[in-house]
């Protein structure tokens, strides 16, 4: 399955490390300590230094998408798993970094930028695709909601991750209101929520077929 999608996988590397480019760039107008973190206020509440930042998160996110890769490829039932589904798994890191990234030099560089409003929009549109990805996957070990009742029964699965997608597109449309709202850090617990609801509705018809 890598073999086939290497293209995509040279690409989203080089996108996962653009923030080092571009950190490399702005170095010397960069600060020693810059922001890692923010409070559900959008408060900066969390320091590294420079070198980590432009570093060593691009290239921890970079490890990391290549072990993801390899964890899919390396699935016993990795022939279920679609084409458009692994290439997803290869575009949510790029996704995640890039923005994360750039807010922390944009916002030393004394950039507007509204981290309370950029996070739970970027976090809503993942979950808003995944929602419309997830309820097409077949049994696998890798994507999904891998809990010994859906691996046991295909119907389960299906019924599971349809729910599922579901629920993943309400959470989505609700982070990202939320964001223009101004309520997101409520809505973030509401959407973790939202997303345990079908191991419960799993278990519940694994117990049903047991009567």
């Amino acid at each position: 399955m890598l073999k086939k999608n290497i293209g995509t996988m040279i690409l989203t590397s080089l996108l996962i490390l653009l923030p080092m480019v571009v950190g490399l760039i702005l170095w010397n107008s960069l600060p020693e300590q810059l922001p890692v973190h923010w409070n559900a206020e959008g408060q900066i509440d969390g320091y590294g230094s420079r070198a980590l930042v432009v570093f060593g998160l691009p290239g921890l996110m970079l490890a990391l998408q290549w072990l993801c890769a390899f964890v899919t490829t390396l699935d016993p039932k990795h022939k279920n798993i679609s084409v458009k589904s692994f290439r997803l798994v290869l575009w949510i890191i790029p996704v995640i970094t890039i923005p994360l990234c750039l807010l922390s030099y944009g916002t030393v560089m004394g950039m507007a930028v509204s981290v309370e409003l950029v996070v739970p929009m970027l976090v809503g549109l993942i979950f808003v695709i995944l929602g419309n990805y997830i309820p097409k996957c077949r049994q696998n070990y890798t994507i999904g909601y891998k809990i010994p009742w859906t691996l046991n029964s295909e119907e389960n699965w299906n019924k599971t991750h349809r729910l599922a997608g579901k629920l993943m597109v309400a959470a989505g449309f609700l982070l990202i209101a939320s964001s223009l709202l101004g309520f997101a850090f409520i809505a973030l617990f509401v959407a973790i929520a939202l997303t345990l609801v079908p191991v419960i509705y799993s278990y519940l018809l694994y117990k049903k077929t047991q009567q």
